[in-house]
């Protein structure tokens, strides 16, 4: 039986997603996790492979097992082995075809920012703290460019595998409530750290260091020197997988 879960993660302590030689990974704890409840080793694949530090609130996963186990049973023992920075919400049974990255359509991710002169013991595992004032209006003008199929290679990292860096960006918005400044951005595929290396950039025009018509001539460059630094890691969450 192939299996889809959903699942949520605080992936402060981990490495990332995938399993890595000298870590804690979220991939190698399900596994380890599901040969315990089920005396099967079995493969784990993700919609998307988080990086050392991002969250997930809704990634989706899948794997198969041969041995024949209910979905609430599976979510059940899961939830039981299965760190407490780890939660599994639910499981259903799927074709033996589905692939969680493959089948998807869309992504979306949220980045926030929390905007203050002092730190937020809440939010500092799960937000940037940027102590300069931010220009809102600016930064929304900026997000809002980078809507449509652009080539994306100046908020591409360095060693990133995907094979053409053309996205299509669906959504791209920011909200402010008080202190605490939402991104949400959804696309068909991401390149590595484009999320972040768009934060980067977004900041600095919220700063007043970048105009905030310098998006379509970022893009139309095409060279990540051009663009922002590249924004901390805990302040991105996967929050909605689309099919």
């Amino acid at each position: 039986m192939r299996f889809k879960l959903v699942i949520a993660y605080d992936g402060t302590d981990y490495h990332g997603w995938q399993i890595q030689p000298n870590g804690r990974s979220v991939q190698a704890a399900l596994q380890e996790a599901i040969a315990k409840m089920t005396g099967e080793s079995t493969p784990v694949v993700a919609a998307g492979r988080t990086d050392a530090g991002v969250h997930a609130g809704a990634q989706v996963i899948s794997f198969v097992l041969r041995r024949t186990v209910s979905a609430e049973a599976l979510v059940r023992g899961l939830n039981a082995l299965t760190p407490p920075d780890i939660a599994i919400q639910c499981a259903e049974s799927v074709a033996d075809d589905f692939h969680p990255r493959r089948a998807a359509t869309s992504r979306v991710y949220e980045y926030r920012i929390w905007n203050a002169p002092w730190r937020s013991p809440f939010w500092r595992r799960y937000a940037w703290h940027v102590r300069a004032p931010l220009h809102d209006e600016h930064m929304q003008m900026a997000a809002a460019a980078l809507i449509g199929e652009h080539d994306f290679r100046s908020f591409q990292a360095a060693g990133c595998q995907a094979k053409q860096p053309v996205r299509r960006v669906l959504r791209s918005e920011l909200e402010r409530r008080d202190l605490l400044l939402t991104y949400t951005i959804e696309a068909n595929g991401f390149l590595r750290h484009m999320v972040r290396n768009i934060i980067g950039t977004l900041v600095e025009i919220g700063c007043g260091a970048r105009p905030p018509d310098d998006v379509p001539a970022l893009l139309a460059a095409r060279d990540r020197t051009r663009a922002g630094a590249t924004a901390p890691a805990c302040g991105l969450c996967l929050t909605r997988v689309n099919y």
